[in-house]
């Protein structure tokens, strides 16, 4: 479970651990671990393979990569393929691809994360985002500068967590240490919008399988525990009014958690003979 703060009534703070279980699902458990868990090393790269060239969004933006780099997403491996065997171009095109989210996808494929990277702070024993220490932001984590945690995405139309697009485009290229990487990531963000939240929550149940149990359960149970915030807020309301998948979601995840608060005050009642 995930408590969390807020730095204004329309704004959730920063995601927290809590031990007790609220929710009795499997998922949830699932949903713990991949948070708890710090990513692992990837391998060294191949930079002597053959470039490809990818063509990312309705701009066309260039990209090039590694035949090797990229063949470590089994999505690419198949189009590479496809590409190679059939023809001579060595040209990928994805032009409902965000830029900038690709951008993440690749420097994740060549160096193991994307900035802002994910840092470990020993003294504390804590998670951190580069750049994120009061003393030194800057020199002591390396970092290129700020970095917002949102992105307008063209094919929403308006602005999403920029780590839920990271996890649907892993979820998309078969990268499953990166949507374990941008999931962690996303639990450090703080003073996010109740409606950019909604947006995100919703972008990640039309871009993520029914059986997806980690981006789903980390929203519905951020939903959950903030709930004092979202059910004042009118966003709220109008996306629930426009119903789907996620409000049945979370109108199971709330009995759930309700029958936990149950089941736990009739543990500490005294027992009638």
């Amino acid at each position: 479970m995930f408590k969390r703060s807020f730095s204004s009534k329309d704004r959730a703070g920063k995601i927290t651990k809590q031990s007790k279980r609220s929710f009795r699902d499997n998922a949830k458990q699932k949903m713990l671990e991949t948070m708890d868990s710090p990513p692992s090393a990837s391998v060294s790269p191949n930079l002597t393979s053959a470039i490809v060239t990818l063509v990312i969004g309705q701009d066309q933006r260039l990209f090039a990569a590694h035949e090797d780099v990229l063949s470590h997403s089994p999505f690419f491996t198949s189009a590479l393929r496809g590409q190679f065997f059939e023809s001579n171009s060595r040209r990928i095109n994805l032009p409902d691809e965000e830029p900038e989210i690709f951008s993440c996808v690749l420097e994740y494929l060549y160096k193991g994360d994307y900035y802002p990277r994910l840092m470990h702070d020993k003294r504390r024993n804590t998670w951190m985002l580069e750049g994120a220490t009061e003393e030194d932001p800057y020199s002591k984590l390396g970092g290129r500068g700020s970095v917002e945690p949102t992105i307008f995405h063209s094919g929403v139309g308006d602005i999403i967590l920029r780590d839920t697009a990271v996890y649907c485009a892993a979820e998309r290229y078969g990268l499953e240490e990166l949507k374990r990487l941008s999931l962690r990531k996303q639990g450090l963000q703080s003073g996010i919008e109740v409606g950019t939240i909604l947006r995100s929550a919703r972008y990640a149940y039309e871009n993520t399988p029914d059986s997806d149990s980690r981006l789903r359960a980390h929203y519905l149970a951020l939903i959950i525990r903030s709930r004092r915030t979202f059910k004042r807020s009118g966003t709220m309301q109008m996306e629930m009014e426009n119903g789907g998948k996620l409000f049945f979601d979370l109108f199971v995840a709330m009995c759930n958690h309700i029958d936990d608060i149950v089941d736990v005050t009739n543990s500490r009642s005294p027992k009638s003979i």
